[in-house]
């Protein structure tokens, strides 16, 4: 009798040690699957899956966390095709949570969880008072009044006090870490211009974040002010200012981030979101300046190898070679001189969109002056390609046989037709356009 109540408590235990992670998407929207992830400094780590239960309203995911399982910062990812996720800490407790899936950090609200509860609160309640704060610094600069400086004064006296409270309410937990860090810096008195101001919040961004904080480092915090500090807080419409404070900034986080695994993954992380954007001149700088410097045994060759095929075909790197024969003379990409700039579109006979713009691109190329239009048309034979270039005289007519599988589209990255790219008279890459109305008005710039 004892064996089995022990048993029974043993089993009890173990049931009640289970922790239950439960969302909920309002409305239901199309997504089948919630993936759980654990946040590791810039890295997700996959913790596990499961389906979306459906309903007309609201579509529900559940987790199970065993009791050793890590606390810290998790994330759900619900839309696996773009950005779809809802983040949340977790420190031994029930979490339990609803959002819109089209908007999840704002929408998120949690009806479990002692942790989340605090820190949404404070975001919320803070949030307020600081953008009161604000709000007279603003009205100060446009029309500077005692009175305002002093209803600043007093308003970072209330935003003192709850960050005060809240810390004390936080005492003891993980969120606290969180309230510490999140503090934002505010002048002791007003700025006399929006200068002044932006370049005090620029300078004292970090004072309250600590990098080599376990629990920040092991949630988004960290990577998330360093995104909102190098892409939004230093901003130049002038691109030589914008790569100056690219370097600047690059090179402040990354004297912060001296945790070597940390270092290496914010790294990679920069690099990632400059190819992203197309920047890969700049990419190709921290490369050079940051990542190459790394220890041998912290580079990862595979990221180097992704990055390389990455970007053969960003913009600001020379077009790969393309080679061809018409009419017993042979041409190669990189030594045609026969415009100042190129527009080199590929296309198929078979494709539908190809067959509709195709046609409209030659009406506005075919007497441009500095440009010129090299056609490579992906195809599995040439019988119906010999017929359709009849149309096209004036240009570059390329045939690529093997399609999909033919090495030049796979050299270029081509996935679907039509996709063009412009070349200046060097054949570096200076635009990816989108669409033909963007081919359009690329081209007229040039002939310009």
């Amino acid at each position: 009798m004892k064996k089995l109540f022990l048993l029974f408590f043993l089993a009890s235990l173990s049931i009640q040690a289970q922790y239950k992670i439960s969302g909920e998407l309002s409305p239901p929207k199309k997504y089948n699957w919630a993936i759980l992830y654990k946040i590791e400094g810039a890295r997700q780590v996959f913790v596990k899956s499961t389906t979306l239960k459906k309903t007309s309203k609201s579509s529900k995911f559940e987790f199970t966390l065993p009791a050793n399982a890590k606390v810290g910062a998790y994330r759900v990812t619900y839309n696996t095709e773009g950005r779809g996720f809802a983040d949340f800490l977790f420190n031994k407790e029930n979490v339990a949570f609803k959002f819109n899936p089209d908007k999840a950090e704002e929408t998120i609200r949690f009806s479990t969880s002692t942790e989340n509860k605090i820190y949404q609160e404070y975001i919320r309640v803070v949030s307020s008072q600081q953008y009161k704060a604000d709000s007279l610094q603003i009205s100060y600069i446009k029309k500077p009044q005692p009175k305002t400086a002093s209803l600043y004064k007093t308003q970072l006296t209330k935003i003192a006090s709850l960050q005060k409270q809240y810390l004390a309410k936080s005492k003891g937990k993980m969120v606290y870490h969180f309230i510490k860090a999140t503090n934002r810096y505010n002048r002791p008195t007003v700025a006399k211009d929006g200068q002044e101001y932006l370049k005090s919040i620029n300078d004292h961004f970090f004072d309250t974040i600590d990098f080599n904080n376990a629990t920040l480092y092991n949630s988004a915090f960290l990577v998330d002010r360093i995104t909102d500090y190098i892409f939004y807080m230093n901003y130049s419409d002038d691109a030589k200012k914008q790569t100056e404070l690219y370097k600047k900034t690059v090179a402040k986080v990354l004297g912060l981030a001296k945790k070597p695994a940390f270092r290496k993954d914010v790294i990679e992380f920069l690099i990632t979101q400059f190819v992203n954007s197309q920047k890969i001149v700049f990419s190709d700088y921290m490369v050079n300046t940051y990542y190459k410097k790394l220890p041998a045994s912290s580079q990862n060759s595979d990221f180097l190898k992704s990055y390389n095929e990455k970007t053969a075909v960003g913009i600001g790197r020379i077009a790969p070679e393309i080679t061809w024969s018409k009419n017993g003379k042979n041409y190669k990409l990189s030594t045609l001189n026969d415009a100042e700039n190129y527009v080199l579109a590929f296309w198929s006979t078979g494709c539908g969109h190809c067959l509709r713009e195709i046609p409209v691109l030659y009406t506005y190329t075919r007497n441009a002056k500095k440009t010129k239009v090299i056609a490579f048309s992906l195809e599995k034979n040439d019988k119906e390609w010999k017929k359709h270039i009849q149309k096209y005289p004036k240009w570059h007519n390329v045939i690529g046989l093997k399609k999909w599988e033919n090495p030049v589209a796979r050299k270029y990255q081509i996935y679907s037709t039509p996709t063009y790219i412009i070349l200046n008279k060097d054949k570096k890459i200076i635009a990816k356009p989108e669409t033909l109305n963007e081919v359009r008005k690329i081209v007229e710039y040039l002939e310009k």
